[in-house]
């Protein structure tokens, strides 16, 4: 795992968009197309304003994204819709997205979740951007995560850390407005990725990521999988950063 510390948000945002584009077109020139998976939440706005700049030349049309995780029964037009989020963010510039169903009956749900995991078991995933939460969960796959499980998505209760950090983000009123319930892809499936960017800035993620590098591998600190991963580049800003030896 590789660690990079940027000067300032500004530019942790766009070195790690910046590798994302090389890698992404490294992807299409050997294979004729690239698939990754995208993160949403706060951290990632920057990162992904500066991955879509028309400046990057990147052959959109060529890329198929892999929506990481959602709120069960979160409607597509409420603010905090991760769906919402890559509609406005990236769907715009790279229409090929493949969502996470959470809106449509049980049996519809799985059968669409079963679509998913069979399309990913025949898919090189050549990148998958992701995030740290505030309780070192990587996804939703919240502490203690399980590092085997044998399914592409998984069914999570969110724990309160995870729920009181989306009303401090703002994307909820208050604490009982947000669900309790969400789908995420599992970390086994994230580790299939060739590559990974993680990007992890601000000050109130800096116990996370202390655990996440510095720690040992444990559940209990779900990012920390990211150490035994061969091609894992952290990105964080100097806030972020502030409680690493090496920072």
């Amino acid at each position: 795992m590789q660690v990079i510390i940027a000067d300032d948000k500004t530019d942790l945002d766009a070195r790690a968009a910046e590798l994302g584009v090389q890698l992404i077109k490294k992807a299409i020139s050997e294979h004729g197309h690239a698939n990754i998976i995208l993160a949403t939440g706060t951290s990632q706005i920057g990162m992904l304003e500066d991955l879509v700049k028309p400046e990057h030349d990147v052959p959109w049309d060529k890329v198929t994204a892999f929506h990481l995780d959602e709120f069960v029964g979160i409607a597509d037009d409420h603010p905090a819709s991760f769906r919402k989020y890559l509609l406005e963010r990236f769907v715009a510039h790279a229409p090929g997205v493949e969502f996470v169903p959470v809106e449509a009956d049980a049996e519809d749900m799985v059968a669409e979740l079963t679509r998913l995991t069979d399309r990913l078991d025949q898919t090189r995933i050549d990148l998958c951007y992701c995030g740290i939460g505030e309780n070192c969960h990587l996804a939703f796959n919240e502490p203690p995560a399980n590092f085997e499980s044998g399914s592409a998505f998984i069914g999570v209760q969110l724990d309160d850390v995870s729920r009181v950090q989306q009303v401090k983000e703002g994307w909820f009123s208050d604490l009982d407005a947000v669900p309790r319930t969400a789908i995420t892809m599992t970390i086994p499936q994230m580790m299939k990725a060739e590559q990974i960017i993680c990007v992890a800035p601000d000050e109130r993620k800096a116990e996370a990521v202390k655990h996440t590098i510095s720690g040992p591998v444990d559940p209990m600190y779900p990012a920390s999988i990211l150490q035994t991963h061969q091609n894992a580049v952290v990105f964080l800003d100097p806030q972020s950063a502030g409680l690493l030896e090496t920072a």
